[in-house]
C-alpha cells in the first residue's frame, strides 16, 4: 500500500505544482511589464532630483560667499547689497530644495502606484489559491474518513499538498517583500510631504524678508540717485519708440557703444607744452576705438530647468535667440553678470523685462518678470536680485547679445 501511494502521490503532486506555476508566470510578467512601464517617468525624475540638488549645492555656496563678504566689508552700504544678495542666494538654494522634494515625492509616488499595480495583479490571485489550500489542510482527519473516496485518495490528497505548499510559500514570499516595501514608501512619503512643507514656509519666509530688505536699501538710496527718473523716461522712451524687442535690443546696443566711445575720449587739451619738456604744442591723443571685450562671467539668472534651448523652433516657425528656463512661482531673479541696467520695466508681450549693459558690446535681456527690484541706470553686480516671476507658470526668457548678434549662453554659464 505504502508502495502504491508513493508511486501516484508524486506524479500528482509534480503536476499540481507545475498548475501553480503555469497560474503564477502572467503575474509575474505583469508585474515586470508594469515596473518597465513606470521606469521611464522615474529615471525623469531622477534626473530633475540630480539638477535641482547640484543647482541648490551651487547656490548654498554662493549665498556663503557672499554673507562672508557682508560680514567682512567696513562700508554699510556695500554691506547691505552683500546681504541682499545673499538673501536671493538663499531664496534660491531653497527653490532648488523644493524641486528637489518635489522631485523626491513624484519619485515615491511612482514607486507607489508601482506597488499598487504590481499588489493588485498578485494579491488577489494568490488569496484565493492560499484560502482553498488552507481549507482543504484545516479539514478534520475524521471528516476525511466519511467524506466520499477511499482512504487511498485522501492520504494521496494529503501528500501532495506537503509537496505543493513549500511552492505555494515561496510564490507568496515575493507578495509579503511587496507589502513590506508599500509600509517604507508610505513612511518615505509622509517624511517628504513634512519636508517639503517646512521648506516652503521656509522659503516664504525668506521672500518677506528680501522685500523688506530691498526696500530698506531702496528708502536709503534714493537721495543718492537723483539721475535715476531721467534715466527712467529715456529707458521708457526708447521703449516706446521700438516697434519689438529686437528693435529695443539694437537701440540699447547702439546707445552703450556710443557711451563707451565718449567714456574713452581724452579730456580737455592741456596747455602747450613747454619746449623743455619735448611735446610739441599740436600733439594730442589719439581717441581709442571701442572693441569687443570677452564675454562677463556668466550665470543663469533663475532656479529651474531649460525648456527651450538656443535656436530651437517654435510652433510658428520661428528660431529662438535665447533660452526658456521654467521657474517655481515668484522665483527670485538675479543678474546673470554684473553691469548696468539700461531698460527695466514692461514691454509688449513680454510682462516686465531688463536689459542689463555688460560693457565691450556684451547685453543680458531678462524678460516675463513679474516684479522688478531695480531701475534704469542702476549698477548691479553679478548674484543681485532684479525681480521675481510670475505667481503661475514661469517662464523666464534669457537672451544674450554680442553687438547684434545672439549668443548661445550654454558656453558660458559657469
Amino acid at each position: 500500500m505504502v508502495a502504491l501511494w508513493t508511486r501516484h502521490s508524486a506524479p500528482v503532486a509534480l503536476l499540481f505544482a507545475c498548475l501553480i506555476a503555469t497560474a503564477l508566470a502572467p503575474l509575474a510578467l505583469s508585474a515586470q511589464r508594469a515596473a518597465s512601464a513606470a521606469s521611464a517617468d522615474i529615471a525623469e525624475q531622477q534626473a530633475a532630483l540630480a539638477r535641482a540638488r547640484a543647482q541648490g549645492e551651487e547656490a548654498r555656496k554662493r549665498s556663503e560667499a557672499l554673507e562672508a563678504r557682508a560680514r567682512a566689508s567696513s562700508v554699510a552700504a556695500d554691506r547691505t547689497r552683500d546681504q541682499i544678495a545673499a538673501l536671493a542666494a538663499r531664496i534660491q538654494q531653497s527653490e532648488a530644495d523644493l524641486r528637489a522634494g518635489e522631485a523626491r515625492l513624484a519619485i515615491i509616488t511612482a514607486r507607489q502606484q508601482e506597488q499598487t499595480k504590481r499588489l493588485a495583479d498578485r494579491q488577489q490571485p494568490i488569496v484565493r489559491l492560499t484560502a482553498a489550500l488552507q481549507q482543504i489542510v484545516r479539514r478534520s482527519p475524521v471528516l476525511a474518513l466519511v467524506a466520499p473516496g477511499t482512504i487511498s485518495e485522501a492520504v494521496h490528497r494529503r501528500i501532495v499538498l506537503a509537496q505543493v505548499l513549500p511552492v505555494i510559500t515561496a510564490s507568496t514570499e515575493d507578495l509579503r517583500n511587496d507589502i513590506a516595501r508599500s509600509v517604507d514608501l508610505r513612511q518615505s512619503a509622509q517624511a517628504a510631504t513634512q519636508s517639503l512643507a517646512s521648506t516652503r514656509s521656509g522659503l516664504a519666509t525668506q521672500q518677506k524678508a528680501l522685500s523688506a530688505l530691498e526696500q530698506r536699501q531702496r528708502t536709503a538710496s534714493r537721495s543718492l540717485r537723483a539721475s535715476a527718473s531721467l534715466e527712467t523716461e529715456r529707458a521708457l522712451a526708447m521703449g516706446e519708440q521700438a516697434r519689438d524687442i529686437s528693435e529695443l535690443m539694437e537701440r540699447i546696443g547702439d546707445a552703450s557703444v556710443v557711451r563707451e566711445a565718449l567714456l574713452q575720449l581724452p579730456g580737455p587739451t592741456p596747455r602747450p607744452a613747454r619746449p623743455e619738456n619735448g611735446a610739441p604744442p599740436g600733439d594730442r591723443r589719439q581717441t581709442p576705438a571701442v572693441t569687443d571685450a570677452p564675454a562677463p562671467p556668466y550665470r543663469l539668472p533663475a532656479i529651474g530647468d531649460i525648456v527651450t534651448g538656443f535656436g530651437e523652433l517654435s510652433a510658428g516657425g520661428v528660431r529662438a535667440r535665447g533660452i526658456t528656463i521654467a521657474t517655481a512661482p515668484r522665483a527670485a531673479v538675479v543678474a546673470p553678470a554684473a553691469g548696468r541696467i539700461a531698460f527695466a520695466g514692461p514691454f509688449r508681450g513680454y510682462d516686465h523685462i531688463v536689459i542689463i549693459e555688460h560693457g565691450g558690446g556684451w547685453t543680458s535681456l531678462i524678460a516675463r518678470l513679474d516684479r522688478l527690484s531695480v531701475e534704469p541706470g542702476e549698477t548691479v553686480r553679478q548674484g543681485d536680485p532684479i525681480g521675481t516671476t510670475g505667481a503661475a507658470s514661469a517662464r523666464l526668457t534669457l537672451e544674450l547679445r554680442r553687438q547684434d548678434r545672439a549668443v548661445d549662453v550654454a558656453a558660458l554659464v559657469r
